[in-house]
């Protein structure tokens, strides 16, 4: 029984992974999309391009993707094999990334509906620095989680 366990457990890490991944890939394409339509303009060719993309990379990929990379997540933070909430100081951290990512999709996600409307939120400028953010809180998800220094 330890054993399928433990098989389970494995297994349900590698999909937390896969769906991280995929979260990730569109957190790291989506404002570079912006970027470019903001450049386009309204009522271009482009626009209405960029319109499609936008809205099948979150809908299709990064909100299904989200939901299983943080649902994941915390069974396996606190399931079965969970870690010790109170001593986990590096986990507490952690999580605030996560969330950051999470509200950062949202911002993501609110911004597509501008564009959808043919309103530019913001310059391509704005886009192009909103891009980096998805790394720096990569940065500190993964050091947190694999090094746990605290």
């Amino acid at each position: 029984m330890i054993g399928l366990m433990n098989s389970m457990y494995q297994y349900l890490k590698a999909i937390h992974l896969i769906a991280a991944f995929a979260w990730m890939a569109g957190m790291f394409y989506l404002p570079r999309l912006y970027v470019y339509h903001a450049d386009a303009g309204v009522h271009t060719p482009q626009a209405v391009t960029f319109k499609v993309m936008e809205r099948r990379l979150l809908k299709v990929i990064m909100n299904p993707a989200m939901i299983a990379t943080i649902a994941l997540g915390l069974w396996l933070a606190f399931g079965a094999e969970g870690v010790d909430w109170k001593t986990a100081g590096w986990l507490h951290v952690k999580i605030v990334l996560v969330l950051s990512m999470a509200t950062l999709h949202m911002f993501l996600a609110k911004w597509r509906r501008d564009f959808e409307a043919d309103r530019i939120p913001h310059s391509s400028r704005f886009f192009r620095i909103v891009n980096e953010v998805p790394t720096a809180l990569l940065i500190g998800i993964v050091i947190l989680a694999v090094v746990k220094p605290f």
